[in-house]
């Protein structure tokens, strides 16, 4: 069972629902505590910190935050810019192997 507070731990698949999104094919976030990236691919990954349900990427794109609400065994996202919605997202949990 994952800690409250890590409950975001993992690996995850990022898949479209609506807004200006691209399809997002491919698109991963990685998380670890506090920190997270999403990542394109086998490229580098934009960094962004964990702040409770949010992801508030660094600076030079400080001024993007994806929100989250837990549904499920995942949770749904709102991609935001300067405060607004521009796209929702739902983020599922890829499986681990051991």
């Amino acid at each position: 069972m994952r800690r409250p507070d890590r409950e975001l731990d993992g690996v995850w698949d990022v898949r479209r629902v609506s807004g200006a999104l691209p399809p997002l094919l491919g698109v991963r976030k990685r998380i670890a505590g506090a920190r997270g990236e999403t990542v394109l691919g086998g490229g580098p990954g934009l960094p962004f910190e964990v702040c409770g349900l949010e992801l508030r990427y660094r600076t030079p794109l400080s001024f993007l935050v994806d929100v989250l609400e837990r549904d499920g065994d995942g949770y749904r996202g709102r991609a935001t810019a300067f405060r607004r919605t521009y796209g929702r997202f739902r983020l599922e949990r890829r499986p681990t192997s051991i």
